[in-house]
């Protein structure tokens, strides 16, 4: 595969989409390689790059089961719990702390209480 075609920020042509792009129309790039990229410049530092896709090759996403809208609600579910005290802490645990605020934080627990 030789070099990209680069086109500047917002001047690909028609026909050409990001992953975003194709998701936000039902659609994926389905296994085709990247044809082009977008590249938006910046102050002393390396330009921001976005792959584009053929549109007219792209194909539907897939539907969603019951087996992977099971998996998904598992993995949410495991999101909740501390692995300290492992209890569902009712949010999502920040994974740059990895425990719930109660465990991380215990001497602001009492002086709320």
């Amino acid at each position: 595969m030789g070099t990209l075609p680069v086109f500047r920020w917002r001047l690909a042509p028609d026909g050409y989409a990001t992953r975003r792009q194709l998701r936000a129309c039902g659609l994926r790039p389905g296994g085709q390689q990247v044809v082009a990229q977008l590249e938006r410049p910046r102050r002393r530092r390396p330009p921001l790059v976005a792959y584009l896709y053929r549109v007219d090759l792209a194909k539907p996403v897939r539907p969603m089961t019951p087996a992977r809208w099971a998996a998904l609600a598992k993995a949410n579910a495991a999101r909740r719990i501390c692995p300290t005290c492992r209890t569902d802490a009712g949010y999502c645990i920040p994974r740059s702390i990895g425990i719930c605020n109660a465990c991380a934080y215990p001497d602001d627990q009492q002086r709320a209480a």
